[in-house]
């Protein structure tokens, strides 16, 4: 404590004697008078108090330690790395690049990590170390450093490319075409990156709902809800060709649609479409029904058209008609 207060005392001292240069503003004389009066009470000492003054003065101690003390030799104001640290941050990303070779990723990194504490602002390195991060499923640590390469060089394609990797690894397929796309206007003839665009492209599509699955891409509901269309469905379900057409379908005589039938099972079928006439179940009815039973149960419901499931099957019917594929049906 005696050591502190003879500090407090000298530094008290050498702020007692700027006040009395007179080469001080009064707004600066002032703040000196303040802050001796802090110390003095802080510290507990008086300017008056002689037993606490040293041989030197404080402006004469900083003289001679300033003089013994050898100045420290720096590479630069903005600390860049020297020839020896540039050249073994190369050698140690060579190093890196030959443990990628055999497939040895974690050495990578760690080789990669040296390279860049030696040399940050070495765009490459970032870039390296994502590749190696990304080949450990590492994918957020791979975006980290894509970015940290891009903040360094805005040009570097490469970076730009593996970040569009590890973001589609992601299943950020909407943010890795944004990248995809820098990493082209960088390296337009990059076969690479137009092949993972067109992958990232296909898998965004796939990840958008279909406009009706259960028509292979046709909108029911748009369909079902045009007034046009839903009247030709209703003159084509009251047709007695047509009626015959489908009920041929669901027996398997035009196709696939209906699947393939026992006797066993057309039987019932027919069975079922008796069932159904006397109920008032419709066309409906008649499609479950063998190829004579089940025409005459769609015409003898009464009504049938306008039932929700026949325009629904006659909304099938057609589309398999127009575009030559085997709808399904939803009901």
């Amino acid at each position: 404590m005696a050591d502190t207060k003879h500090l407090a005392f000298s530094i008290i001292q050498f702020l007692h004697d700027q006040l009395s240069s007179g080469s001080l503003s009064s707004d600066a004389q002032e703040s000196l008078e303040v802050a001796i009066q802090c110390l003095e009470t802080a510290f507990g000492v008086s300017v008056e108090d002689q037993s606490l003054a040293v041989s030197q003065s404080l402006p004469e101690i900083f003289a001679s330690a300033t003089k013994q003390t050898p100045q420290v030799k720096t590479n630069s104001s903005s600390g860049s790395p020297s020839e020896e640290q540039l050249a073994e941050a190369e050698h140690l990303k060579t190093d890196g690049n030959d443990q990628m070779k055999v497939e040895n990723f974690s050495a990578a990194v760690e080789f990669y990590s040296k390279a860049i504490q030696l040399n940050p602002q070495n765009a490459v390195y970032f870039c390296n170390r994502a590749a190696a991060y990304s080949k450990l499923g590492n994918y957020a640590g791979a975006v980290q450093d894509c970015e940290r390469a891009i903040g360094i060089d805005p040009n570097y394609s490469k970076a730009y490319g593996r970040m569009g990797l590890a973001l589609a690894s992601l299943n950020k397929y909407s943010e890795a075409v944004s990248f995809y796309k820098k990493a082209l206007e960088l390296d337009p003839d990059n076969d690479t990156y137009k092949a993972n665009l067109q992958i990232a492209e296909q898998k965004m599509k796939e990840g958008q709902p279909s406009p009706a699955g259960g028509l292979g891409g046709v909108d029911l509901a748009g369909l079902l809800s045009n007034p046009g269309f839903m009247n030709m469905a209703s003159n084509l379900m009251n047709n007695p060709q047509v009626q015959q057409m489908m009920s041929g379908m669901m027996s398997g005589a035009y196709g696939p649609m209906g699947g393939a039938t026992s006797p066993g099972a057309t039987a019932g079928a027919g069975a079922e479409a008796g069932a159904g006439a006397g109920a008032g179940a419709g066309a409906g009815a008649g499609a479950g029904g063998g190829a004579g039973a089940g025409a005459g149960a769609g015409a003898g419901a009464g009504g049938g058209a306008n039932d929700l499931s026949s325009l629904i099957q006659a909304v099938s019917f057609l589309t398999w008609w127009t575009f030559g594929r085997w709808a399904t049906f939803l009901f």
